[in-house]
């Protein structure tokens, strides 16, 4: 039987603001690693990843390998149409997309990946061009817009397929329903070191490597999806990750590392200080980034000491708000005290105010303007960075019948209300104005850190 070819597309980002923050398409890297072991040619597409061409020059690049998406501005949705900020398509122009389409052989299925589910559009933007491309040629949904809004993108994205959970077990099931041939993965799904790394040659740029050590969160915060999307705790050996980052490094000269973990410090004696340890024993002199927020509770002067020794550079913190009632409502993730001592810890290590980002979820149902003032207040006085960071309400986490019944917007039928730019769950009480006013408190406390 032929080879057969799969070619998987990572679509634009369609929003008011974004930026790379090491983005890479992670779970569509790892099934095209598992689609080529099984034996599948394949192919990667990814509209995020472009570094400009003769005519388009992409913005410059940060020093660690972030920086800002090549971008153009687009006709807002109507659904959006109120809001006075301008609406713009993040990644390579859609004429070079379609071009690419053109010159690449037909593939006997299309594999889609889905981020944000408010980032929706720019997925029905890129299954239109391909089914205008290759008429015929099966479109395969999957991803976390596809998990979290499953009816609305089966009504909406134009896919044949919406796949929910985990790819590499939904997927085999309906290729082989297309193929019409045994798809075999090969792999032990409850051991995430069974899996292959992801494969990133496949990408344009390698300005960066993403990490994974660890699948879900042994958490439960209300307004989280990760108990959604990956509804079990699993954990790679800490040895088998640093031979990843070695590979990275090594072989492929990458300096600067992304963790995509959402509880990368827990259990630390068995996971993060073996791994710190071996990063220095091994001599890798890599960048270590952590954007997505880690977990303070874990923070020991011995692990703050081994993150600032490894390498560990962009830092950040999920802490959420200062109100201790909320705390308790929300998951009980961690307190107060524990944010003052896990700051101390790790200015003892040698990290600065600037250096320690902490995360204050602004715009919470029933959220009022002194909660969110005392939160960067309380963050600041600790000798950190407070970072505000919208609330986006997400269907089916624990928070989202309450964010219905205090949203202004129909959130149930359009995930473009989901978008965190339009605060959907914002006190009525408060105008604009209060919210620059906090935005601006938060930029002050900043400024005020100087080179602490």
């Amino acid at each position: 039987m032929a080879r057969r070819t799969l070619l998987l597309v990572n679509p634009w980002i369609h929003d008011f603001a974004a930026y790379d923050f090491w983005v890479r398409p992670l779970g569509l890297l790892v099934l095209a690693s598992l689609l080529r072991e099984s034996g599948c040619g394949v192919r990667l597409i990814d509209c995020l990843d472009y570094g400009g061409d003769a005519v388009r020059q992409a913005p410059r690049r940060g020093e660690w390998g972030q920086g800002k998406f090549f971008s153009e501005g687009i006709p807002k949705p109507d659904a959006l149409r109120h809001v006075l900020r301008r609406f713009r398509r993040y990644g390579m122009p859609p004429v070079l997309f379609r071009e690419m389409l053109a010159a690449s052989p037909r593939p006997d299925a299309v594999l889609v990946g889905s981020m944000m589910t408010y980032w929706y559009p720019g997925v029905v933007e890129a299954i239109r061009d391909i089914r205008s491309a290759w008429p015929g040629v099966p479109v395969i949904l999957g991803g976390n817009y596809a998990t979290l809004c499953e009816r609305h993108a089966q009504a909406v994205s134009g896919a044949d397929f919406v796949l929910t959970g985990d790819g590499e077990t939904a997927l085999p099931p309906v290729l082989e329903g297309l193929l019409g041939e045994r798809v075999d993965f090969g792999i032990d799904t409850g051991d995430l070191d069974s899996y292959p790394y992801p494969a990133l040659e496949l990408a344009v740029r390698m300005e960066s490597a993403p990490i994974r050590t660890s699948r879900g969160c042994p958490f439960q915060c209300t307004y989280c999806a990760s108990g959604l999307l990956n509804p079990r705790f699993l954990a790679r050996d800490p040895i088998r990750v640093v031979d990843e980052i070695e590979h990275w490094h090594r072989r492929r000269g990458v300096l600067d590392m992304a963790f995509y973990d959402d509880a990368l410090l827990v259990d630390p004696t068995r996971r993060a200080i073996p791994m710190l340890e071996e990063i220095l024993r091994r001599g890798l002199e890599c960048r270590f980034h952590c954007p997505n927020g880690l977990h303070l509770r874990e923070i020991s002067p011995r692990l703050a000491r081994l993150m600032h020794r490894a390498g560990f550079r962009t830092i950040r913190f999920g802490f959420e708000t200062a109100s201790v009632e909320r705390q308790d409502a929300t998951g009980g993730k961690v307190t107060t005290d524990e944010l003052r001592q896990a700051v101390a810890y790790l200015r003892e290590a040698g990290y600065r105010a600037r250096d320690i980002g902490v995360y204050l979820l602004c715009g919470l149902p029933g959220q009022d303007a002194r909660e969110m003032a005392d939160g960067i207040d309380l963050v600041a006085a600790t000798g950190a960075r407070p970072i505000l960071a919208e609330y986006s309400p997400i269907p089916g986490t624990a928070q989202w019948q309450e964010a219905l019944r205090h949203s202004r917007y129909d959130l149930a039928d359009e995930p473009l209300f989901h978008n965190n730019s339009l605060l959907p769950c914002l006190d009525r009480r408060l105008s604009p104005g209060d919210f620059q006013a906090l935005k601006n408190r938060a930029r002050l406390a900043v400024e005020d850190e100087g080179n602490r």
